[in-house]
């Protein structure tokens, strides 16, 4: 079987926080490779304001070219929507018979884990491994870089440069989409 870790997220955007704790994930536990999946919309952040679909997958696919082990998946894009994790999970198993997914998610989230639909059969049928994000905790310690996508924007409509905390490959078109007008309301 091959081992592979599910990293969901809006990715709005991708930074190198969310590259490296991939990398770390990967290796610590044990995985032959971690799917970046690029979610169209969270059931529990409906009123979040995201980028376009196609855009943030773009940018994500820029910023891991290269990688060998850490893919961008747009599977998710071709579920009903909103995505559940359970419903991921189940057709990406009949779809990968040939896969042990696992599912990676922060600390942040596992709090509330409760809430999420069919959380049971998640862990009943999927390894789920959680990193520290914040003050909460995680089943494996990872090294977390001080970064975050909200705070990204928040530089990119102040004007702030944002070297450093998204790829070199993509830091202009990050400036670019985040400057829109409708990025901006």
């Amino acid at each position: 079987m091959i081992k592979t870790g599910i990293f969901g997220g809006s990715f709005n955007p991708i930074h190198v926080g969310h590259i490296a704790l991939a990398k770390a994930v990967l290796s610590q536990c044990a995985l032959d490779e971690v799917w970046l999946m690029v979610s169209p919309q969270n059931p529990l952040k409906r009123d979040q304001q995201l980028l376009d679909d196609d855009k943030r997958l773009l940018l994500a696919q820029r910023a891991l070219e290269g990688e060998s082990h850490v893919k961008v998946s747009d599977y998710e894009f071709h579920l009903p929507r909103p995505s559940y994790t359970w419903n991921t999970l189940q057709q990406l198993s009949r779809d990968y018979p040939d896969r042990e997914f696992v599912l990676v998610i922060g600390g942040d989230n596992w709090v509330h884990f409760q809430r999420w639909r069919q959380w049971q059969n998640i862990l009943w049928h999927h390894r789920v491994v959680v990193y520290p994000r914040g003050p909460y905790p995680g089943t494996i310690e990872v090294p977390l870089l001080p970064v975050s996508s909200t705070e990204i924007r928040r530089r990119v409509r102040q004007q702030q440069p944002v070297t450093g905390l998204v790829p070199p490959a993509i830091e202009q078109q990050v400036i670019t989409y985040y400057n829109a007008p409708e990025q901006n309301s």
